[in-house]
Order: C-alpha cells, then sequence, then structure tokens
C-alpha cells in the first residue's frame, strides 16, 4: 500500500495561489507519515477546439480523479473571480460525479484557501464558494481556529474559513511571512486530521 497524501489541487494565474499552495504542501510535510501532492488544472477557453497539452510546461502535473480517490485528504485553492472560485477550478470539479457517486470523498478531510488582487475582493466567499461541491462529496471541512496566532496578528489575508493573501492590484504582492504560516498550518491540520482518521 502507498503512502498516504494530501492533495493540494490549486488554479493560479500569476503565481500567487501556487505560492499558496508550495506552503500549503510544506505544513503537511510538517506531518510525519504523509506526504503532499500538488496538483493544478488547465485553462479554459471558450474557444472550444482549444486543448491544454496534457502534460503542463512546468509546475505541478495536471490533476486526475485517481488523485481525488486516492488522497487522504485534499486542500483546494483558487484565485477569486467576482467571489466565486475560478471557472477553471470549477470545471475540473465539475468532472467529479463519478466519485461523488461511488461515495469516495465521504470522511476524507478538506481545507480551501484563496488570493485576491483587492482586499474586499470577496475572500471568503470565494472560500465558501469552494466548500460547497466538498460539502456535497461528504467531506469533512476544517478552517484555521482562532487559537492560530497568526489568525489575529495578519492584516493581508487569514480567516477563519481558509488561507487567504492579498495580492495587490498589480497582483504581484508576495505571499508575506504571517499568510505563509497560515497556509502551513492549514497543511498541517489537514495532515494531522487525515493520520487521525487512518487509526
Amino acid at each position: 500500500m502507498s503512502a498516504p497524501f494530501i492533495l493540494v489541487l490549486y488554479y493560479s494565474r500569476n503565481g500567487t495561489t501556487a505560492e499558496m499552495a508550495r506552503q500549503v504542501g510544506r505544513g503537511v510535510e510538517q506531518v510525519g507519515g504523509i506526504a503532499a501532492r500538488l496538483r493544478t488544472v488547465p485553462a479554459i477557453s471558450a474557444n472550444c477546439e482549444k486543448t491544454e497539452d496534457e502534460i503542463p510546461g512546468e509546475g505541478p502535473l495536471y490533476c486526475e480523479l485517481d488523485d481525488l480517490r486516492d488522497c487522504a485528504g485534499l486542500v483546494l485553492g483558487s484565485p477569486t473571480r467576482f467571489g466565486n472560485m475560478a471557472a477553471p477550478l470549477k470545471y475540473f470539479i465539475d468532472q467529479t460525479s463519478g466519485l461523488w457517486m461511488s461515495g469516495a470523498m465521504i470522511d476524507k478531510p478538506a481545507a480551501v484557501f484563496t488570493s485576491t488582487s483587492s482586499l474586499h475582493g470577496g475572500q471568503e466567499s470565494t472560500l465558501l464558494s469552494m466548500m460547497l461541491p466538498l460539502l456535497h462529496h461528504g467531506m469533512l471541512l476544517l478552517g484555521l481556529p482562532y487559537s492560530e496566532p497568526g489568525l489575529a496578528a495578519a492584516t493581508s489575508g487569514g480567516t477563519p474559513y481558509g488561507a487567504s493573501h492579498w495580492a495587490g492590484p498589480q497582483n504581484d504582492r508576495p505571499v508575506d511571512a504571517a499568510e505563509a504560516k497560515l497556509c502551513q498550518a492549514l497543511g498541517r491540520r489537514v495532515a494531522e486530521h487525515a493520520l487521525r482518521g487512518r487509526r
């Protein structure tokens, strides 16, 4: 039997959500006995003939349904699009009905994270939008408890619903130390709960 892993599944357009995913993965790997598997999804286009390469030119591989089926837990990340998750991530999730029908995701721990270009760009509503399909899959949602010191100290991101980041109007503001710690805390929490569920 292969070692358990937490799937960190995300879509990133400008790189900040990808950096958050890496920080979540670091948090997962701080827990012994479990690994992080980073995966992304291809962009989508209104031009139906356009397709993406099967293997991305750089960064993590594209997610496959087997990654979801086999994971011990899931951390889902997306930039904000009008207070909602980005279309490429939604498009991928919409193809998971087979996993829903089989109950493959039931009782697995899950969490969410997001990045916005404005401080009031819908961080929490985006996190909630990602939670909805996870609830339909029967997953156990985890947030960030207020016992996490960074939640009270962060000035640009971080919510009890999940890790968040403010990228700035030009999407060029890097993930700061407080935001990175919250991403790591989220990854650790999902990993710990996944291992607890396997005992």
